[in-house]
């Protein structure tokens, strides 16, 4: 597995929020609009389970951890993609045992914010409250999309506590 450039793929979690240069970096997804966010475990496990290996039947491999990037803010329902970073662009439709079809798609190039959250994913919300707090009290503007990097990959005996998931905001550019 190959590493990603930062702020991708950083060894240590970001306790305060950071501000970095993004590359662009291909990735293979299923995209949903105005998707339910109760069916949002089966959306995830549908993808997960069976992503990767779809992918390596056609060459493509990860080279990040699982995401999943919303377009706009949730609801009750969601605008998002979910999937993996991959080595390569994915150029074709692949459909997933779970029916769901993959298709290619990129992590956008620019100015991020990005804070790490330590913990079960039940603190998520509150951890990204005060991640939206931290940057408007920087002075830098979020604007979208915005995703998560499930950075501990989950599996039934991961304890909660020791979860890692990476938070991301495009950031407004700046005039210099």
């Amino acid at each position: 597995m190959s590493s990603m450039p930062h702020p991708y793929g950083a060894a240590e979690p970001a306790t305060a929020c950071q501000v970095a240069m993004a590359p662009e970096v291909p990735t293979a997804v299923v995209s949903r609009r105005e998707f339910p966010m109760h069916e949002m475990p089966s959306l995830m496990d549908g993808t997960f389970s069976h992503l990767v290996e779809a992918l390596e039947k056609v060459g493509i491999h990860p080279i990040g951890p699982a995401f999943a990037l919303h377009h706009r803010a949730p609801v009750s329902t969601a605008d998002l993609e979910v999937g993996i970073p991959v080595d390569a662009p994915l150029t074709e439709t692949l459909t997933l045992p779970s029916g769901y079809e993959v298709t290619g798609s990129v992590l956008p190039a620019g100015r991020v914010g990005w804070v790490s959250h330590l913990g079960a994913y039940g603190g998520l919300a509150e951890r990204w409250g005060a991640f939206t707090e931290e940057i408007g009290e920087s002075a830098e503007q979020m604007t979208y999309p915005f995703w998560e990097f499930y950075v501990t990959p989950p599996a039934p005996d991961v304890n909660p506590a020791t979860l890692r998931t990476d938070l991301f905001s495009m950031l407004e550019p700046r005039e210099d």
